[in-house]
């Protein structure tokens, strides 16, 4: 797994020992993690999904107009620094 994914395994760990069931999910250029938030959630706990969260590249709250909310955290994958870095078409 990159290191990506297991930043955000663990940032998806830590939201599920708040109390708030993560999932992660694998893209080309990032991972990322999404978390719903109960419209209970204290503000205790806000400040550890904020402190959780904000080890990540970025993150930000989505919400609707239905009550749902949900927390999510990117974390990007590193850019390759040799190699095929600008890809199959790159002329050197």
């Amino acid at each position: 797994m990159p290191a990506s994914g297991v930043s955000a395994a663990a940032i998806a760990g830590r939201l599920s020992d708040i109390g708030l069931p993560a999932r992660v999910e694998e893209h080309v250029r990032y991972a990322s993690v999404q978390a719903e938030v109960p419209e209970s959630l204290s503000a205790d706990l806000w400040r550890e999904v904020l402190e959780v969260v904000a080890e990540a590249d970025r993150f930000g709250l989505r919400a609707t107009s239905l009550n749902d909310r949900t927390v999510w955290a990117v974390v990007n994958k590193a850019v390759p620094t040799t190699g095929d870095v600008g890809g199959p078409s790159y002329q050197r």
